[in-house]
Order: structure tokens, then sequence, then C-alpha cells
């Protein structure tokens, strides 16, 4: 199995094999508290006018996303776990667009399958890697807004692939250096209201869920599907 570490659009651009798209900090995070709160389907889409055009053909749907880190007007929720806690999602078809996890799906032409990363769900991403033992898995990191890597989605990256080739990490570490790196915004006092603290320990959570969110496609339509994989915490 060839484990290669992939950074922004052109990183997705050339991903081969089983793709993982990583966005730590926070759509793929989010989606997946989403999907444990209930949520049926979650349709990624890169472009923002797509998702206002889904949400007036299907007024049920509930627009999740974010452009500059902020809610966009009219949509229900920002990119944020911690505004989605206290909903009950059962049964809702939720689109989803952000500015680095959701531009990735869209641009992975050459994958042979994709699904998400995240820390919330790492060890189902790797006991499902190493089910389907692909000969070429691409990690690609998505990065702050597609514009520059980021430590969160590295160190994510960085972290399947040492699982995969049974090397260990040092996860409070890589905690550690996040805190007052790259995760240090979500304690800025000024940002509290769209990019509150909680964020930061709910993204860190190792873990938390056993399932995968693997890309679908139908009806001309990306879609996000929750396997569940035995064997995770």
């Amino acid at each position: 199995m060839k484990v290669e570490i992939l950074q922004l659009l052109e990183g997705t651009k050339v991903a081969k094999g089983l793709v993982v798209i990583i966005d730590v900090f926070r759509a793929f995070t989010t989606a997946c508290y989403a999907f444990n709160k209930g949520a049926e389907k979650i349709i990624p889409v890169g472009d923002i006018e797509k998702a206002y055009a889904l949400k007036e053909k299907y007024p049920e749907y509930v627009l999740v996303g974010e452009r500059n880190e902020l809610r966009p007007p009219r949509f229900d929720f920002g990119n944020s776990p911690t505004h989605i806690a206290a909903e009950d999602f059962k049964g809702e078809t939720i689109v989803h667009t952000t500015s680095s996890g959701t531009q990735g799906i869209d641009n992975a032409a050459n994958a042979d399958e994709i699904i998400t990363g995240s820390f919330v769900n790492m060890s189902a991403i790797v006991d499902y890697i190493k089910a389907q033992n692909p000969a070429t898995v691409s990690l690609v990191c998505m990065g702050y807004a597609c514009q520059y890597p980021t430590d969160e989605d590295t160190f994510c990256a960085e972290y399947i692939k040492n699982e995969l080739e049974g090397k260990p990490t040092d996860f409070q570490t890589m905690v550690s250096k996040l805190r007052y790196g790259s995760g240090a915004r979500f304690f800025d006092l000024k940002k509290q209201s769209w990019s509150p603290s909680s964020d930061f320990e709910l993204c860190l959570k190792l873990n938390k869920f056993n399932f995968v969110l693997k890309v679908e496609s139908g009806l001309g339509l990306n879609y996000l599907k929750k396997i569940s994989v035995n064997g995770t915490i």
C-alpha cells in the first residue's frame, strides 16, 4: 500500500486510489457531528450558489457552511460543531458548503473512491482503509480556505499514515501545538460568535465516532454516506 500526503486543491487534482479529503477545522468534523445527530444525508457542494439553488428547490433542506469562517446569509447554521450540538437532524438532508473541505470533494476527479478525514473518526478511517486494502492511498490536506497548508490537516494525514504503516503518533503533542498555532483562532474573543473555543475541543475528540463518511453519487449530486466500522471506539 502506497500512502502519499498531498496539499490543497493541487493535491486533490492529482490524488489517486482511495482518497481521503481532510478538513479537521471544521468541515468534516461538523459533518460527523451532524450525522451523529441523526442527519440522513449530507450533500457537499463547493459552489455556494449551488447550495442556494438546492435550498430554493427543496426548502426543507438544511443549509450548513461558511465563507471566510462566517455563516453565509440565509444559512441555517455555520460550519461549527458547537452550533449544531443541540440540534435534532433526524431524517434531515443537509447541504454543506465550505471554503476548504467540500472544495476538495468537488476536485478529486481521479479518485477511485473518496472518504473524509478528521480526528473524531480516526480509527474508523484507518480500519476502513485497511479493510479496503487499496494499492494507493492519497491523503489530501485542504488547509485554510485552500490557500495554505495548516497543521491540523497535516497532523491528521500524518496520524493516518503512521497508523497504516505501524508507527506511533504523539497525539497530545499535536494538540498542544495546535492550541498555540492554527487552533489559536478559536480562543480569540472577537471570533466567539462564529468560531467558539468549544469547537477546538470538539474537533480534537479522538475516535469519538465509529463511522466513516464516504462520497457517493446519485442524480447528478455527490452525497456523504455514513458507513459504520466495527471495532472502533
